[in-house]
């Protein structure tokens, strides 16, 4: 056994969270040898989903859990993005090739088949809670103790907070959310419809500047993804938990009667895994307190925007393993993660770009422009290469 793996024999560790994060920090944790259990307030792990990215350093992680071949099966195959004009007619329809989409050996898989691939890979190794969630936590100098809802009341030696970035681990130790989550002036609200327009492996996207509708087919299959997203300028936390009034705010932002608009509208009322949320940041000065620290959205989401949230989620569920197995001391750990991590974190936050994006301009000069060189070249406007999906590499930990 390596040095690093006895610094770490036997301390325990509980992680809440078993979506992206979670999963992945539990198996690097139980690879360096530690005694690790995941709490999870859903019945199972979560699947369906919206298509996420895979980039860059992300890459070398997913390769290094052995798992890049099963998440190169699920790559989604996309052929096609169709731009439509306000009144439905096609701007242009670009081969993924001119998107340069799958550069790099990137993947775009659904959001389900990785975090049943993570599942899968670690489900034999450590210990899954599902259908509990913490309660309270006490953090002493010899522990943690954690009383979950269930009734159930253990010590660990540390806690992990992998729930997303409404996390209630952040809010039980550092205080409301609100300090740390900048929004970004906008909303969107996820859901699955019927294709009716008989796409497929394509997508196609619709704009105005304070609207984007997009719907995408990971395949020829009789369901499709939806998005309707919108610019607000007050962030609507009283919504962020109430469904209702989720399903009242996004038609109300879409009283158009264009394009696919009135029934994508009408499908998200009556949607059964509806998924909405404030495009937002959560930016800390700190992403840890005594034996707890926070991972993924928990910690640093960087918003849709960027396509970064899953690839972050992941570097740094290696990066915070693998300091906790060198460090015998935790604090020591907790503060080689931030050095390690925030960097890059911060490089990839950046690249929200105050929301201003070719596939959501926020302008009506912005969208002309895009427009006007979607239709003389069939491209999207040429950018450099970006080098912030790989500006970490990754630390050997053995």
């Amino acid at each position: 056994m390596t040095e690093t793996h006895r610094a770490s024999r036997n301390r325990s560790v509980l992680v809440s969270g078993a979506s992206i994060a979670g999963p992945a920090i539990a198996y690097w944790l139980h690879r360096h040898g530690f005694d690790v259990t995941v709490v999870e307030k859903a019945g199972a792990v979560r699947g369906g989903g919206y298509p996420i990215d895979i980039r860059g350093t992300a890459l070398e992680v997913v390769r290094r859990m052995n798992i890049l071949p099963q998440l190169q099966k699920a790559h989604v195959d996309t052929r096609r993005i169709t731009f439509v004009d306000t009144d439905g007619s096609t701007i242009a329809a670009l081969s993924a090739e001119s998107m340069a989409i799958g550069a790099d050996g990137d993947l775009e898989v659904q959001r389900g088949d990785l975090t049943e691939t993570l599942y899968d890979a670690v489900r034999e190794s450590v210990t899954f809670m599902f259908d509990d969630s913490i309660a309270t936590l006490d953090d002493r100098t010899d522990g943690i103790e954690v009383t979950f809802r269930g009734g159930a009341r253990r010590t660990y030696d540390i806690v992990i907070g992998a729930d997303g970035i409404h996390s209630h681990t952040r809010q039980l130790i550092f205080g409301p959310e609100e300090p740390f989550h900048h929004y970004l002036g906008a909303c969107f609200a996820g859901f699955t419809v019927p294709n009716h327009l008989g796409l497929s492996h394509e997508g196609m996207v619709w704009n105005t500047p304070s609207q984007r509708a997009a719907l995408y087919a990971a395949g020829s299959g009789e369901q499709v993804f939806g998005l309707l997203s919108f610019r607000r300028p007050g962030l609507p936390f009283d919504v962020l938990r109430n469904p209702d009034a989720q399903r009242e705010l996004v038609a109300a932002a879409f009283p158009d009667e264009c394009w696919e608009i009135p029934r994508m509208v009408a499908e998200m009322r009556t949607a059964e895994d509806l998924f909405f949320d404030a495009i937002s940041q959560i930016r800390m000065p700190r992403w840890s307190h005594r034996r707890v620290a926070l991972v993924g959205d928990a910690a640093y989401a960087p918003s849709f925007l960027t396509g970064q949230g899953t690839s972050l989620a992941l570097v740094g569920a290696y990066v915070l393993a693998g300091e906790l197995a060198t460090h015998a001391d935790h604090t020591e750990a907790f503060d080689a993660y931030d050095r390690v991590m925030r960097p890059f974190v911060t490089l990839n936050q950046k690249l929200a770009n105050g929301g201003d994006t070719p596939l959501f301009p926020a302008t009506y000069e912005s969208l002309q422009k895009r427009n006007a060189a979607l239709r003389a070249l069939s491209a999207l406007p040429a950018e450099p290469k970006n080098t912030t999906y790989s500006a970490l590499t990754l630390p050997d930990y053995a």
